[in-house]
């Protein structure tokens, strides 16, 4: 693989005052060449003109959060990272790439949950370009490679977990976002390892069960919710009634035999759990 090394260049502004000087005096050299009509100067002093022409073309500017990767006839030289205007040799081909934090959003994605259920998902992805020579020699497009791989993660973490846990303990793309987020960063690492890119963030920023589904999945949705919150005042009325019942035996204030403790018991759980306000029924004689 070929990985990144710096090249070291010369000091641009230092060059500049040099190439100036220099093109000064090869026009001045060229101007009396022409004067003196004598062939072999005015030939040397064209092929001086030529080089110093060739010397201004190894100027180059490196912005900040750039690298220049250098290449001499195919070889990869070296990459110049820090800023400044620099020189190097003229014969190198020299293609700059960013080294800015970028980030981008997936396309909405139609995917099987681990239960097989259609949904639609899509991430946000932070990245950036840590080693330039792999980003540029290693894959043939570096921002579609990213783009391609992390698409693909993200298809292969959706097939993982389901969107709703239904078990307890289960991780679920609805409810575990935070360690699905993290688990989604180090797929699409793991698959841009040879690009030359570290994947700085990655988030999912759609989740929605297909349309297809939705409506059904919506109301198994609500059942779960009324079976827990049914499980929840049950619960409760379980509670007061029991603690009803010993207050009662303890303070003695009525004795209760087990068919006037049932039927209380029961009269209780009705009030208790109704959805509805109850209508009380007096009774001024005896249960038999």
């Amino acid at each position: 693989m070929t990985r990144e090394f710096p090249k070291k260049a010369l000091n641009g502004l230092v060059m500049l005052f040099v190439l100036l000087a220099a093109s000064t005096a090869v026009v001045r050299g060229l101007v009396m060449a022409l004067a003196s009509q004598d062939p072999p100067r005015i030939i040397g002093a064209v092929l001086v003109v030529v080089a110093t022409a060739l010397a201004w073309g190894g100027l180059m500017i490196v912005q900040p959060n750039q690298g220049k990767v250098l290449q001499l006839f195919g070889s990869y030289a070296g990459t110049v990272r820090e800023q400044g205007l620099w020189w190097a040799n003229p014969f190198l081909t020299k293609k700059s790439i960013s080294l800015r934090v970028r980030n981008f959003e997936t396309a909405k994605l139609k995917v099987n949950d681990h239960n097989s259920n259609p949904i639609e998902i899509a991430a946000v992805v932070v990245w950036q370009v840590t080693d330039t020579a792999e980003a540029l020699f290693e894959v043939d497009n570096y921002e579609d490679y990213v783009k391609v791989q992390s698409e693909s993660a993200l298809r292969g973490l959706a097939n993982q977990y389901p969107y709703d846990a239904h078990e307890e303990g289960q991780m679920s793309l609805s409810v575990n976002t935070q360690d699905v987020a993290e688990k989604l960063k180090g797929e699409i690492q793991d698959r841009l390892a040879k690009a030359g890119v570290k994947v700085l963030e990655s988030r999912i920023s759609h989740l929605a069960y297909a349309p297809e589904i939705a409506g059904v999945m919506l109301r198994r949705q609500q059942a779960s919710a009324v079976i827990a919150a049914r499980q929840k005042i049950v619960d409760g009325a379980v509670g007061m009634v029991e603690s009803a019942l010993e207050q009662l035996s303890r303070k003695e204030i009525v004795k209760l035999d087990e068919e006037r403790k049932a039927a209380m018991v029961s009269n209780l759980l009705v009030v208790l759990c109704s959805e509805q306000a109850t209508q009380p029924v007096v009774n001024a004689g005896s249960i038999y």
